[in-house]
């Protein structure tokens, strides 16, 4: 991984921890840990780092005295690197920037040598690393904090440990803190100690809705359940190689319907507003806010505070750049314009010409394209769709990108802001309060139904059409008579858009990497959009950690 070799040979060593409370953000404090030096353990500190690392990136936030040497702090955050790869790659988000890893990621040719991997993976161990430490700390303690506490760093080590097998297969596994070099798992048993880490943990873990707030509980352990299962035939197939033909995945569509039902019925309930989720006071009263009810749906939330948890890579980052001037505010003098919507994306919510210049008709009376008529010249129905966030103004530019690095082309979007619901000022002019919602609710109903059209028994009678009418109902849409496959696919993108799962979603509908018969525009670097290698839905093992470790293997095609 990053840089680590110049500190030590594998993993992370030395590793510092920030004081982040749980129960509210606090102020910074820097606790070194060296596992070759006897050190003071700070139960409390540490085990709040390991939350910490999903948010912030060091120990003088936003930026300085990284956790990690070598990386931009603002770049390469765990949740901006998560992002970028889930967005980019795909048929959703395109980035005007001309940096290094934006390039490769717009047009689907990054390598092991890419910064956007090193990031990444590193950002991952790193939360690994400190989870494992506050772990082999706190062995044999029985008391009732501790074994909660256990249980959800357990739950975020799985956490880190389901994207290393998401993003790169096969890669070191480690449950100590150690300069041994780490033996390489393979893809399909880590995913199997992910499941039982999942299930052991969840059981001393908080009941749904009873945490203290920014700590999970049991229903964020069943959520990423039923993801790891809908996902179990892409995590458990073995590729070819040039000595053994492709093993095929086993599917869990009952497992990953039965895990989503119960997070379903576990006590959080979709938001009236979808709009509010993605708000300045989006943790309620946390948050001072007696309007936002957001906590209601949103299952893990990233931390953000614009005074308390700075930091560039987590919401700032979502707002910044999608936002810039002539767009209605947003509650941040920070205005990037960068990241904007692909055509392939608008076409989930309009009708858009045949050759992609335009959508057929326009909104006229707000200032966003949630609702309003379509000019009724064109003879096409009225749209109504409160997840359309997407700047009015995007009408009058090209919605077809004839140059990627043209932020003017494409669509803005403005689902992401820094104003509040209550209408209070925010906390900083600049830094964000808006918590990233990491997982909610509304994901389990199109986990459900999905599972459940590809061959899971129904659970309860419960039906996968009354699963997604239920999020189209609170997005004041037309509710669907029927639902396939692809209608779910469509519902994903148009109820998740821009909140970085798209990637994983279309290789499981084999719609990434190999000869798919699915593209869009700019894919492999072609407007029209054209396939790229089947070897992509992997990324490759960093360079770096590849020539310090021996134990391990690349990704095959890199």
């Amino acid at each position: 991984m990053k840089n680590i070799k110049n500190k030590t040979t594998y993993f992370i060593a030395l590793i510092t921890i920030v004081f982040l409370s749980v129960s509210c953000v606090n102020d910074l404090n820097v606790i070194p840990i060296n596992p070759q030096k006897t050190q003071t353990f700070n139960q409390d500190e540490v085990f709040a780092k390991t939350y910490a690392s999903f948010a912030l990136t060091g120990q003088e936030g936003p930026s300085g005295n990284s956790d990690i040497e070598g990386l931009d702090e603002g770049r390469f955050s765990i949740y901006r690197c998560l992002w970028n790869c889930n967005e980019l790659s795909t048929d959703e988000a395109i980035c005007s920037w001309g940096d290094a890893e934006v390039l490769e990621l717009n047009f689907n040719n990054w390598t092991s040598q890419s910064t956007i991997t090193d990031g990444l993976y590193a950002r991952l161990y790193f939360t690994v690393t400190v989870c494992n430490h506050f772990l082999e700390q706190t062995v044999g303690k029985t008391d009732d904090s501790t074994v909660k506490q256990r249980a959800e760093v357990r739950f975020l080590r799985a956490t880190a440990y389901y994207y290393l097998l998401d993003f790169f297969g096969n890669v070191p596994f480690t449950e100590v803190v150690s300069l041994t070099p780490p033996k390489q798992i393979k893809r399909a048993l880590l995913f199997a100690w992910v499941e039982k880490e999942l299930l052991e943990c969840q059981t001393d873990m908080y009941e749904p809705r009873t945490a203290p707030y920014y700590r999970v509980d049991k229903a964020a352990a069943w959520l990423l359940l039923s993801r790891l299962y809908l996902n179990s035939e892409v995590y458990t197939a073995v590729p070819a190689s040039a000595t053994a033909a492709a093993v095929a995945g086993t599917t869990r569509w009952d497992d990953a319907a039965i895990y989503a039902k119960k997070v379903i019925d576990s006590g959080y309930i979709l938001n009236p507003s979808y709009r509010q989720l993605f708000m300045a006071d989006n943790a309620g009263t946390i948050d001072g806010s007696s309007v936002n009810t957001a906590p209601q749906e949103i299952i893990f939330p990233i931390a953000a505070d614009g005074v308390k948890t700075k930091a560039w890579g987590t919401s700032l980052f979502l707002i910044a750049s999608t936002h810039t001037t002539d767009m209605a505010a947003w509650g941040t003098t920070e205005g990037w314009g960068g990241n904007r919507t692909r055509v392939a994306l608008i076409k989930k919510f309009f009708t858009v010409t045949t050759d992609g210049s335009s959508v057929n008709g326009f909104f006229s009376n707000a200032s966003d394209l949630t609702t309003g008529s379509l000019d009724p010249k064109n003879g096409f129905k009225s749209i109504k769709d409160n997840r359309a966030l997407f700047d009015k103004k995007s009408v009058s530019v090209n919605l077809k990108i004839s140059a990627p690095g043209i932020f003017k082309e494409g669509y803005q979007v403005i689902k992401f802001t820094n104003l509040r619901a209550d209408g209070a000022a925010p906390n900083d002019p600049k830094y964000t309060d808006m918590d990233v919602p990491l997982m909610r609710v509304a994901e389990a109903y199109l986990t459900y139904a999905e599972a459940v059209l590809r061959g899971a028994a129904k659970v309860a009678g419960y039906e996968p059409l009354t699963a997604v009418n239920a999020l189209r109902s609170r997005a004041g849409a037309t509710a669907k008579s029927s639902i396939d496959l692809d209608g779910v696919l469509d519902e994903k993108a148009r109820e998740f858009f821009f909140e970085g799962q798209r990637r994983i979603d279309l290789i499981r509908y084999n719609r990434y990497g190999g000869p798919t018969g699915y593209t869009w525009d700019w894919k492999a670097n072609e407007a029209a959009g054209k396939d790229f290698p089947i070897e992509f839905n992997l990324f490759p093992i960093p360079a770096n950690d590849l020539n310090a470790n021996p134990n391990l293997t690349q990704n095959p095609g890199y």
